[in-house]
């Protein structure tokens, strides 16, 4: 009896572990914010829920999706694997692939358009001047993600302000953090591969401010953002 008994519960904790299991490869997955790009948005120490399902379904453990449902429109915030590494990462997608992007005296441009962002934070009042590049010599340096290489290192601190113009490659978009003065995006590392996202944040589970210390636990919990909703498609 007690070996059957022990078998049973073996097998409701393994179908249990094989459902979270299956939640976490297709359709959720959970996100801690290490730094304030993002900002105002999305705060360091947020700890998102994230929506798997929303583009499509990937092959667990794989960059590839074998369902596709849509695609990500301008203003969605994704989230999606670094280019240049296997951390993730959380920016808003501002341009699609076919698009011309700019940012003059930070302003973002797509098309041709400048952009209405009310959710965009400017921290600093420095301007600084364009890279002076051909166009087509700028845009195979930045296609290629040259400018986050060593080599560009002293002069990559100028696409912050005026960026630009670049065309988005096809299978590609363009991402941004918020926090513009205060983003590693995709200015400077190049263009988001659509295979690399991974889903959008639905909403805060938890939250703590890197600023206070474990001894004061309740000032430390932003109890005012638990449960807090993330508006990640930008309604026109």
């Amino acid at each position: 009896m007690k070996k059957q008994k022990f078998w049973r519960e073996f097998r409701s904790y393994l179908m249990a572990i094989i459902f979270v299991l299956f939640l976490r490869a297709f359709f959720i997955q959970t996100f801690h914010v290490p730094s304030g790009s993002m900002e105002k948005t999305i705060l360091i120490g947020d700890f998102l829920m994230v929506n798997r399902f929303v583009y499509g379904m990937k092959i667990p453990f794989t960059e590839k999706y074998f369902l596709r449902f849509s695609y990500p429109k301008r203003g969605d915030i994704i989230v999606f694997t670094y280019p240049l590494g296997r951390e993730n990462y959380v920016k808003r997608c501002v341009g699609l692939s076919g698009d011309t992007i700019e940012v003059r005296d930070k302003t973002l441009y797509v098309n041709g358009i400048a952009q209405n962002e009310p959710y965009v934070e400017h921290t600093s009042w420095a301007a600084y001047p364009p890279l002076d590049i051909p166009h087509d010599i700028y845009q195979n340096l930045w296609e290629n993600r040259k400018f986050a290489t060593p080599t560009y290192r002293d002069v990559a601190y100028k696409l912050r302000d005026n960026f630009g113009p670049v065309v988005v490659p096809k299978g590609y978009v363009f991402g941004m953090g918020d926090n513009r003065d205060n983003s590693w995006d995709s200015r400077f590392w190049g263009p988001i591969p659509l295979s690399y996202i991974s889903g959008v944040p639905i909403f805060v589970y938890w939250s703590m401010n890197a600023n206070v210390p474990l001894t004061n636990i309740f000032r430390k919990i932003r109890w005012g953002r638990i449960g807090k909703i993330i508006k990640w498609r930008n309604k026109r």
